[in-house]
C-alpha cells in the first residue's frame, strides 16, 4: 500500500507525515510526500522534531507532486488548507482522497521554545491520526467507508 501526503511547500507537515507514517507502518506500507509549490528544502525544525523523537530523516527532501507522477498511490491525503482546494493531478487516478488539515508550525511566531512546541504539537497530532489510520481494517472497508474514516480521522 502506498500513501501520498500533499501540502503546498512540502517542507513541514507533509514531510512529518511521510516520516512518521514510515516509522509506524508495518512492512508493505510506504508513505511519500510532495508539494504543489515545493519550497525546495525541508524546514530544519521539522527535521529536528523527527530526530528528537527517534524518527529517521534519511532521504527526506522537498519535492513537487510531479516527482510522483507514476506512483499510483492507494491514498492521497492533503494536510494543509492551501492544498485542500487544489485539484489532485489526474495521475493520482482512482486513489482514495482525504484531507487532514493541519496548522503550519512554520507560520507560528514566538520564542524559539514556543516555535519548537508548535512543531512538537503538530507531530503529536499527526501521530494520533496515523495510529487511527493504521488501526483501520483496510482490507475489509470499501472506498466510501474509507473516505468516511479519513474524514473522521481528520478531527483527531
Amino acid at each position: 500500500m502506498k500513501i501520498l501526503f500533499l501540502c503546498t511547500a512540502n517542507s513541514c507537515r507533509s514531510i512529518l507525515c511521510e516520516a512518521a507514517f514510515n516509522h509506524l507502518a508495518p512492512a508493505g506500507m510506504k508513505a511519500y510526500s510532495a508539494g504543489s509549490q515545493p519550497k525546495g528544502e525541508v524546514h530544519p525544525l521539522a527535521l529536528k522534531t523527527l530526530e528528537k523523537t527517534g524518527i529517521s530523516t534519511v532521504g527526506l527532501f522537498s519535492k513537487s507532486s510531479d516527482a510522483h507522477e507514476h506512483l499510483a498511490p492507494d491514498f492521497v491525503i492533503t494536510v494543509c488548507d492551501k492544498a485542500a482546494g487544489e485539484a489532485c493531478p489526474a495521475f493520482f487516478g482512482p486513489s482514495i482522497k482525504g484531507h487532514w488539515g493541519l496548522a503550519d508550525p512554520s507560520d507560528f511566531h514566538g520564542t524559539p521554545e514556543e516555535v519548537q512546541a508548535a512543531f512538537d504539537v503538530t507531530l503529536e497530532q499527526i501521530t494520533r491520526r496515523l495510529e487511527a489510520f493504521l488501526a483501520l481494517p483496510l482490507s475489509t472497508l470499501g472506498a466510501e467507508q474509507l473516505k468516511a474514516e479519513l474524514a473522521l480521522i481528520s478531527t483527531l
